[in-house]
């Protein structure tokens, strides 16, 4: 069995993330790293910026909501990504729709446990809900939850969650049933109501925003097509890594595995899979690189056992519930954190020490990703203890 040394696999950071030589499309830098994470809006914008010479907003934009060459859906763990298009139906199948059964359930349960319709008739209820949602949509081409609700008055109900939590709150129906019709392949996020930052989205047919519905493809060729487009960007990858940055089970993990026909290397620590082609040394060795990457970056979120490239930073670096914030890179491993202040400057702290021409070459990324940015403010939406001490000072 081939060894990949922590060396071997910080080149293929830089070089396959489009980190150390970028690329010239937005949509080469999503289909780079299998999409680019989007729960956070100003994400996808700023892993963007990091990987694509000469970016402008406008650029994803148009990708986005004129050419339609990009997909703002849900994917993998249940997360928002911005795709290519040509995954948009095997990400759809193999991740987002699994959901899909669970998530009308517990819909029904919390519908009729809350007495917004009586026991027994929840099931049938939702069901007329969402197609009169899908009718509404459809006539308006884009439409806000707001707009949708005017013409459903049944999505204006609402429904109580983390009862005796310290998160408790309200949300309408409208939110659960737009969340369950983007599960289910339905619906997709359009165009935000704000600026590139704003998070809050219309909504649109899948069939009427592409101009198609999504191909039906067979469940177990989605689930190997992602997982030989994720051990393309990410491998070697070890069982671990594979199920969490799915989300499947064991066993969906390992049959996607042999369909994709990986093969075993070892690590450091155990053993990994890389596609049966990608297992000779990389031996293109990239030019040194710094990176400035957002929270929540496709990098940083690639893998469940961080150790080699994130070192002992993950406790400052990454919330308690696993979401990464700014990061600092140094030729394929984290050295350190940043953000930017109230008033637009942007400010770094290494959490190891570097030599003098990598800590000149993050100043010099410091400056250009400030003087890009602008008058435009941003902050981390899952914000680290860090990235907090930082802002602070």
């Amino acid at each position: 069995m081939r060894a990949i040394d922590v060396d071997e696999r910080r080149r293929r950071i830089g070089l396959r993330h489009l980190l150390a030589s970028p690329g010239r499309s937005v949509e080469r830098a999503a289909e780079a790293v299998v999409g680019l994470h989007s729960s956070d809006p100003a994400s996808v914008y700023l892993s963007t910026w990091a990987r694509v010479r000469a970016f402008a907003p406008a650029d994803l934009e148009r990708a986005l909501y004129e050419d339609r060459t990009l997909v703002r859906m849900l994917g993998m763990r249940r997360t928002m990504f911005v795709v290519p298009r040509s995954l948009a139906a095997a990400m759809a199948e193999a991740c987002a729709t699994t959901y899909a059964a669970a998530e009308r359930r517990r819909l029904v349960q919390m519908l009729e446990g809350q007495g917004v319709v009586e026991v027994g008739e929840g099931a049938r209820w939702l069901e007329r809900v969402l197609e009169a949602a899908i009718a509404a949509a459809e006539r308006r081409g884009e439409a806000t939850a707001r707009e949708l609700t005017s013409d459903v008055p049944e999505l204006a109900h609402k429904l109580t969650f983390g009862q005796g939590k310290a998160w408790a709150g309200q949300m309408g129906v409208s939110t659960r049933v737009l969340f369950l019709l983007a599960t289910e392949g339905r619906i997709v996020r359009a165009r935000p109501l704000g600026s590139w930052t704003s998070g809050q989205y219309r909504w649109s047919p899948v069939q009427r925003w592409l101009g198609a519905p999504l191909e039906q493809l067979d469940r177990a060729d989605a689930e190997a097509d992602i997982v030989r487009r994720y051990l393309s960007a990410f491998g070697p990858a070890t069982i671990t890594d594979v199920r969490w940055w799915t989300g499947w089970t064991a066993k969906v993990a390992t049959r996607a595995l042999e369909d994709a026909r990986a093969v075993e290397v070892r690590v450091d620590g155990g053993e990994a899979f890389v596609l049966s082609d990608d297992a000779k040394t990389t031996r293109a060795r990239p030019s040194r690189w710094v990176g400035l990457l957002p929270g929540l970056d496709p990098t940083v979120m690639g893998w469940k056992e961080r150790g080699w490239y994130l070192g002992e930073h993950e406790r400052a670096l990454f919330d308690r519930a696993g979401n990464a914030g700014p990061t600092v890179w140094a030729d394929g491993r984290v050295v350190g954190g940043w953000t930017q202040r109230t008033d637009g400057r942007i400010v770094f702290e290494l959490l190891e020490r570097v030599d003098t021409s990598t800590r000149t070459a993050i100043e010099r990324e410091r400056r250009r990703l400030e003087a890009w940015l602008g008058d435009v403010r941003i902050r981390a939406r899952f914000g680290t203890p860090f990235e907090k001490q930082l802002a602070s000072r």
